[in-house]
């Protein structure tokens, strides 16, 4: 009885600290829904030209072939005062593609664009590095960042720099947006993943003043706040994420635009996908070593902003929560199903439902903000969401990985995603020189847990002695579905 009685245990704490991230998700939404736009704060007249500020591009790339020509022309079309305007494109890149950068580059100076090519013969820092190397030399005041797979608008920086005026704002972050969202089932699910934070999340902390986050790009600093949090530092894979918290920790205010969308690409090959979630994931749980008692010690916000903050930090640790229910919910089946006198204490289990529905519904105000209201859209975020719910816990071993090796500490290189070039069905991938050709060992095991799951649905059918016990049965299914899709995937990717 002591193997089950720790089985219990541990399957307990991890549901109910699923359910804690439910409830908080939960208050973001009622943040959300009930968030009102601020009266008018001071802002910048760009329309004078005393009042325009210095500003600063960067584009931190490496290794971008497929990308490069098309960010370099996208940037160049921004509508700003060339003699207020300098882009830095600070390239790492190791292959052939610094040399066609340079010529693109030199072609754009002689249409009168201030931009220069910074190039290093090392990556200390990885992009932390790079940034911050490339600040020390910026001109401007505020430093707008793009990672080479954005399509800021035109009109991008007068609908973002104006809100400086206001001197306590650090930073001004806008709402990703995805050009290839219809391509396959795995750029839909990640579109869903990141709408949700874009709008409840981000929306939902920011209008009461919580800790958000800048998002590695599609947002500007001002310079001075960088300065004053400590400067941009390479020890965390999510270096956006620490310098956001070492600035709201100086009372730097964020501001979130949710109307001012920044078009980008999402990964279209699961090997991609996955180096981004590692990275994401690994950089999260790293955040929340470094950052935990700096959050829990600080004077200047309230109880409720630090724990908001701390669960932020822990997002992606929900990962390794969501694993360790799935693995243990089959030897549960059968512990429930072998001491009847247990089976009240089951009750537990309706907690993982209950967080389920949260999230349901908590994402159903996202999607229908965005596809609007009515029974086909209804029906179709329903098949949308559990087709999502079914992937994220298909990647959560994936996931796990990353969230337990950032919360021992230990380092690995930053790796950047692949990226394409891709939005239209018929472009081809396959060709792309970046993507690794290797299929790493996590596969096998998530291989293995599918099958793991598929003798979970069989247990339903065996276990006791009441015809069977179909309770866990969707969950089960859910789980064999997203462990095989993204077994499948992982393997069909390399061939």
């Amino acid at each position: 009885m002591i193997i089950e009685t720790i089985v219990i245990l541990i399957y307990t704490i991890a549901i109910l600290l699923i359910f804690m991230y439910a409830l908080a998700q939960l208050n973001l939404l009622f943040n959300y829904v009930s968030a009102k736009q601020k009266g008018d704060s001071p802002k910048f007249d760009l329309s004078n030209p005393d009042e325009v500020p210095y500003v600063t591009i960067q584009l931190p790339v490496y290794n971008e072939m497929y990308v490069m020509e098309r960010l370099l022309d996208n940037i160049a079309k921004i509508d700003y005062p060339h003699d207020k305007l300098e882009i830095q494109v600070l390239d790492d890149s190791t292959d052939e593609t610094v040399n066609s950068t340079a010529e693109q580059i030199e072609k754009l100076q002689q249409t009168g664009l201030d931009i220069k090519h910074i190039t290093r013969t090392n990556r200390v820092g990885f992009k932390a590095g790079a940034l911050k190397e490339g600040l020390e030399i910026a001109k401007g005041e505020f430093i707008a960042i793009f990672d080479s797979d954005f399509l800021p608008k035109s009109d991008w920086l007068k609908r973002t720099v104006p809100y400086f005026k206001n001197e306590d704002i650090g930073v001004v972050q806008t709402r990703w947006g995805h050009i290839n969202r219809n391509y396959s089932l795995l750029t839909k699910i990640q579109a869903f993943a990141l709408d949700a934070h874009f709008t409840l999340e981000q929306v939902g902390r920011n209008s009461k003043g919580h800790f958000i986050n800048f998002n590695g790009t599609a947002g500007i600093w001002r310079k001075q706040c960088i300065i004053d949090a400590g400067n941009w530092e390479g020890d965390t894979l999510t270096e956006d994420l620490d310098l956001s918290y070492r600035a709201q920790l100086r009372n730097w205010k964020f501001k979130y635009l949710e109307d001012v969308e920044t078009p980008a690409e999402l990964p279209v090959v699961i090997s991609a996908a996955r180096s981004q979630q590692f990275r994401w994931n690994k950089g999260g749980a790293e955040n929340f070593r470094k950052m935990m008692w700096r959050v829990i010690k600080s004077q200047n916000i309230s109880a409720k902003t630090k724990v908001h903050g701390l669960l932020h930090l822990l997002n992606s640790t929900m990962f390794l929560n969501i694993l360790i229910v799935a693995v243990l919910s089959i030897p549960m089946l059968y512990i429930k199903n072998e001491y009847a006198h247990l089976k009240t204490y089951f009750l537990v289990m309706s907690f993982f439902v209950l967080s389920t529905v949260i999230f349901f519904i908590c994402y159903w105000i996202m999607y229908k903000n965005i596809y609007g209201k009515g029974l086909k859209n209804f029906v179709g975020y329903i098949g949308m969401f559990f087709v999502f719910f079914s992937i994220a816990m298909g990647f959560s071993l994936h996931n796990s990985i990353a969230v337990l090796e950032g919360h021992l500490g230990k380092k690995s290189e930053f790796v950047r995603t692949p990226k394409f070039n891709i939005s239209k069905f018929k472009d081809n991938w396959k060709n792309n020189k970046y993507i690794k050709k290797t299929v790493s060992v996590h596969v096998i095991f998530e291989g293995a847990l599918m099958l793991y799951f598929g003798f979970g649905m069989y247990s339903a059918f065996v276990v006791g002695d009441q015809g069977g016990d179909f309770g866990l049965f969707p969950f089960h299914l859910m789980l064999f579905i997203g462990f095989g899709y993204v077994f499948i995937k992982s393997l069909a990717s390399k061939v």
